[in-house]
């Protein structure tokens, strides 16, 4: 038979939920700026995580701000990094095409030229509003 788990001293398993849906939601926010892809399963956990604690919380009379502020992060990474995840899909032959010149470009000169190909092939799939909206960020 087994036994229960206990919280640590000094914390209840409402106050941890909120905290921990939080901590998940800012990692996941931080994940989609770096890997993407691990930003969107980061996200999914901290928005489960949220989702959970809100019902602990209210059933032990404490404040849900925490785990509405972690479910309100979370649902901005899960976009994020959807977003970012989606384009790196969609523009992968580009992206590889963009790596493989720039393992050849042995000078600044090349690396620009390799951009400029990249740019010129980028612009022909996506429509002109988005990268307007992305700027001149290279990849």
């Amino acid at each position: 038979m087994s036994t229960p788990v206990q919280a640590p001293a000094g914390q209840q398993p409402a106050e941890s939920a909120g905290r921990r849906a939080i901590w998940l939601s800012i990692a996941a926010l931080a994940m989609t700026f770096m890997l993407p892809l691990a930003g969107l399963v980061m996200a999914v956990f901290a928005l489960v995580a949220g989702i959970r604690a809100l019902p602990l919380l209210k059933s032990a009379g404490k404040p849900t701000g925490v785990a509405s502020g972690g479910i309100a992060v979370a649902m901005a990474a899960l976009l994020l990094s959807a977003g970012a995840t989606s384009m790196q899909v969609y523009l992968m032959d580009e992206n590889s095409a963009y790596q493989e010149c720039m393992k050849g470009a042995g000078t600044v000169r090349a690396q620009g030229e390799c951009f400029v190909q990249f740019r010129e092939a980028a612009e022909k799939k996506l429509p002109p509003d988005v990268l307007e909206l992305l700027g001149a960020a290279r990849p």
